[in-house]
């Protein structure tokens, strides 16, 4: 494999932080949650206004008349049907976080809101809204930009399918070349760590699961011997290439997460969850702009906001260059309209309803069942959706079958991870050597398991949003030089309007 300074310079970066946080985990957390505390809380304004920006700027997209152009040539076609192409979508973006979450961040608002009494009806609403405007529309318009850049540049305009190459001309002069590598660098730094701190998240809640369905003990070799399957699980797939191996799990992946999702909502509480899926969009909706620009300065809840919306926020952007090489990869010739549609509001509408089923019968459970469940999920949020599946009957067929939906995400996210890297690494090769998946698939695992060494989910949560912090500010000049190319293109009918 020949290396070039991307590949040389990520991996001077990151694998000092694998060995650092192998050799000393407690001080590498402490260090890892301290500068992301501080860069949160005192940029909150920034971070909350550059997030929101981008649902604006994917709405005026979708609705202006540049949703016309295709992302290709104007007779390109898509290459994967709409259908494998959506499943490949949550697989790689936030498969495993709507598992992880689904129950314990609606029951964790329920029981402390900001600003609400907990455990009432008004906490109860608060705490969907809150959780869709996380997982919602301001996430995937984050994925949906940045991969509709890379796609835009790569397919349409004959470039590379690079983080950098939105960049090509907006600087100039001797200083553009090192601009170029060093976007490159930071977005391979924020997959890296995105990547790990999601994969730690997933083994932990994998051995609650294991602890739940066969009483395995939730001890840190457990979750290490998850990880070393995940390991070999997800560069089996990788190196049989996406359109085989990601789309067959990718698809496999669906069946069972609808199938889950059916389960609970026809046996569960199903008028409720209904009740609770129309409410919740109609409050999301109607309070997205105030929501999109809220931080609580004076109610003096910075501190919450930092640790969970803006969390989120810089966790999706810590991704952004992932998912979005990975989504452009797989979105050849659809129109930018099609495009905002499929990624944006699709998944956005399947999340609201994911939590509607998941949180929403977590809710009610505590509002009108037996209760306890927020306690539960307040011990150890890893064990959230377990427990929660212990109010159900089949709760042991509930948790074998999440648990291989677990895996299986796990193994997709992390083998389009590697995949990305592979590519971004190798100066934009869509087929990317074996090598480097190797090197970049090993290396995720080892931060990862520094991760786990420090056995806190926080650490996890802030090792995922560490690389985004550097990595906003190429996304602002990627913004700007798609914006230059935009205004170059035609705006009138173009060959991409006319019928397949």
């Amino acid at each position: 494999m020949k290396q070039n300074p991307v590949f040389l310079l990520a991996l001077a970066l990151c694998l000092p932080v694998g060995l650092w946080g192998v050799l000393a985990p407690d001080m590498m957390a402490g260090v890892v949650l301290g500068f992301t505390s501080w860069f949160m809380i005192g940029a909150s304004w920034w971070w909350l206004t550059l997030c929101s920006g981008f649902v604006i700027f994917a709405a005026v997209l979708a609705i202006g008349p540049w949703g016309r152009i295709r992302l290709g040539s104007d007779d390109d076609r898509p290459e994967f049907s709409t259908v494998s192409w959506i499943a490949m979508l949550f697989a790689g973006g936030m498969g495993a976080g709507l598992l992880f979450w689904g129950v314990a961040e609606p029951v964790t608002h329920f029981a402390a809101p900001p600003g609400l009494e907990g455990g009432t009806p008004e906490a109860a609403r608060a705490a969907m809204v809150i959780t869709n405007l996380h997982w919602g529309l301001h996430a995937w318009s984050i994925y949906g930009i940045c991969a509709l850049v890379i796609a835009y540049f790569t397919f349409r305009r004959g470039g590379k399918p690079l983080i950098s190459t939105p960049l090509v001309g907006l600087i100039g002069g001797r200083a553009e070349h090192g601009v170029l590598v060093a976007a490159d660098v930071l977005g391979v730094v924020a997959v890296v760590f995105g990547l790990a701190g999601s994969l730690a998240m997933g083994a932990l809640q994998m051995r609650s699961g294991l602890a739940s369905v066969i009483n395995v003990p939730e001890t840190l070799s457990v979750a290490l011997a998850i990880l070393a399957v995940l390991y070999a699980a997800y560069m089996i797939s990788t190196l049989t290439g996406v359109e085989k191996g990601m789309k067959l799990l990718s698809n496999i992946n669906m069946v069972l997460a609808l199938a889950l999702m059916l389960f609970i909502m026809l046996v569960g509480p199903t008028a409720f969850i209904f009740e609770s899926a129309v409410d919740t969009l109609g409050a999301y909706i109607s309070q997205i702009v105030t929501l999109s620009f809220r931080l609580f300065p004076y109610e003096g809840l910075t501190e919450w906001s930092a640790s969970w919306t803006l969390t989120y926020l810089i966790w999706w952007l810590a991704w952004g260059p992932f998912v979005g090489v990975f989504i452009a990869r797989i979105s050849r010739g659809r129109t930018i309209r099609e495009f905002c549609t499929g990624v944006i509001l699709v998944p956005t509408l399947f999340s609201i309803l994911w939590f509607a089923v998941f949180g929403g019968a977590g809710i009610y459970v505590e509002l009108f069942g037996p209760g306890g469940l927020s306690a539960l999920v307040a011990d150890n949020v890893s064990d959230a959706l377990f427990a929660f599946f212990g109010y159900f009957p089949l709760s042991g067929v509930l948790s074998a079958a999440a648990l291989a939906l677990i895996f299986i995400f796990l193994v997709t996210s992390a083998d389009s991870g590697t995949f990305v890297l592979s590519m971004m690494t190798t100066n934009g090769q869509l087929e990317p050597p074996a090598s480097a998946k190797i090197i970049w698939g090993s290396l995720a695992a080892v931060i990862t398991a520094a991760t786990l060494l420090s056995t806190s989910v926080e650490v996890a949560r802030a090792m995922a949003t560490l690389g985004a912090i550097p990595f906003s500010a190429v996304l602002v000049l990627q913004i700007v030089g798609f914006l230059r190319a935009l205004a170059d293109e035609p705006t009138g009918r173009t060959p991409a309007e006319e019928p397949a």
